[in-house]
């Protein structure tokens, strides 16, 4: 089975997005896919290890600036 996480965010700042590349590649996080819906972002990314991504998404959280949505999802 592979790990996915699938973001929504409300509000996107691309530069930000930008700037925590390599944070999220730390957290073993590779964006797939990034895709627009009006104002919002829906980014895709293959996990590498589901803890340090969980890890990553609480840090999000902490700093103010979450994503509005996220699905930690696993292939059928």
């Amino acid at each position: 089975m592979t790990t996915q996480l699938l973001l929504k965010f409300d509000a996107f700042d691309q530069a930000a997005f930008d700037a925590d590349a390599e944070a999220r590649g730390q957290a073993g996080l590779t964006l797939l896919q990034l895709w627009s819906e009006g104002a919002a972002r829906w980014a895709l990314f293959s996990v590498n290890d589901r803890e340090k991504a969980q890890g990553w998404l609480s840090k999000e959280t902490g700093l103010g600036h979450p994503p509005s949505a996220a699905h930690l999802l696993e292939t059928a």
